[in-house]
């Protein structure tokens, strides 16, 4: 059998016909995606259930803050997009560099809303000013998971350019980092409108 035929036998062989990395990060995706879900749903049950629920997001800086980290993150989906069909490999690369800056550029403003929040408005994880307690611990949970998830696709998107620059990796590890990092962005979407827009100051 030659090398041809030996390749053909093994791409049918893989499950589904989908490679395995690629069928990981699907699994990996649909079961983070429950988590999320599960989060956000509760998040929802609870504010809807409270009379009392905080609405403490001025236009100024929160929302505002919060929609310039939406764009950031809208981009960074265009850049990795542009990774993915890239065909040379410096310009690959380049578009990496760029998500990650995004991502970056994301985890920043996010902390830096944080420290607005804790700082000048005195709401932490177990305490606010309407003495709704849960009301910290669901707001920094869910945001908090998310950052992390974004701090991680950065680091992970460095060790693919790195492994890609060095031949390691190839466009299908590309391809896959995609698939993450499109997830997280898509996650945003829905925690920005049920997070902040719904909880904007009258």
């Amino acid at each position: 059998m030659n090398h041809s035929a030996v390749a053909a036998t093994t791409a049918v062989a893989t499950p589904l016909g989908i490679p395995s990395k690629k069928l990981g990060m699907w699994l990996f995706v649909v079961s983070d995606a429950l988590t999320f879900a599960t989060l956000l749903i509760c998040y929802t049950y609870l504010r809807m259930g409270s009379a009392q629920w905080p609405a403490p997001f001025e236009f100024s800086p929160s929302i505002v803050f919060s929609s310039v980290m939406t764009l950031v993150l809208l981009t960074s989906s265009l850049t990795m997009v542009a990774a993915v069909h890239a065909t040379e490999p410096a310009r690959i690369i380049r578009w990496l560099a760029a998500t990650m800056l995004c991502g970056a550029l994301f985890v920043g403003l996010h902390l830096t809303e944080w420290r607005h929040l804790i700082r000048d408005m005195h709401i932490t994880p177990w305490s606010n000013p309407w003495n709704e307690p849960l009301f910290g611990a669901v707001f920094f949970g869910i945001t908090g998971l998310h950052m992390l998830h974004v701090t991680a696709g950065v680091i992970y998107l460095g060790i693919v350019a790195l492994g890609f620059s060095s031949r390691r990796f190839n466009r299908d590890d590309v391809e896959v980092a995609g698939l993450y990092w499109h997830f997280v962005d898509l996650v945003w979407m829905f925690v920005f409108p049920l997070v902040y827009l719904m909880s904007v100051k009258p």
